[in-house]
């Protein structure tokens, strides 16, 4: 058992840690949805990203599960990416109930655009850290967001 004396602390500095990223989300957030084109917003954007760092293919109840959203909301994000042909919704050949999300050439291009977009705001801040703290930061991170993954499967 972990001494009492030091949980608060380790609590705190975890706490300290949350918010730093919590700050700096809302910070690239807005700077993001900023950039994108009129009617895009950020989920937009990250379901596009997580279909192509993850796999495309996957159903929309998947999608929400991994975005810890209801499919209701996940389905009207989905509605958007569809009508400016970003994603194609097919048939599900393993269940002929649900449908599976492919991205288009589109929806890639899309993508890369989006990225290529925030040369300008990376221009800006790129004097706070230099690339191999920004590497570091981001091994931190993905350690951290693998471990946080597995504890809520």
């Amino acid at each position: 058992m972990p001494d009492t004396n030091t949980v608060p602390n380790l609590t705190g500095l975890y706490f300290e840690l949350f918010n730093e990223i919590g700050i700096i989300n809302q910070l690239s957030r807005t700077s993001f949805e900023a950039r994108l084109p009129d009617g895009m917003v950020l989920p937009h954007f990250t379901v596009i990203n997580h279909l192509i760092r993850v796999q495309d293919g996957q159903t929309p109840l998947q999608l929400a599960r991994a975005f810890q959203v209801p499919k209701t909301s996940m389905t009207h994000t989905l509605a958007g990416l569809e009508k400016r042909g970003f994603v194609d919704m097919r048939s599900n050949p393993d269940d002929a109930r649900s449908k599976q999300v492919w991205l288009t050439a589109a929806g890639r291009k899309f993508r890369q655009e989006a990225i290529a977009s925030l040369s300008p705001d990376v221009a800006e801040i790129s004097d706070a850290l230099s690339v191999e703290e920004v590497t570091a930061a981001i091994s931190l991170l993905v350690r951290l967001r693998k471990r946080m993954d597995s504890a809520r499967d």
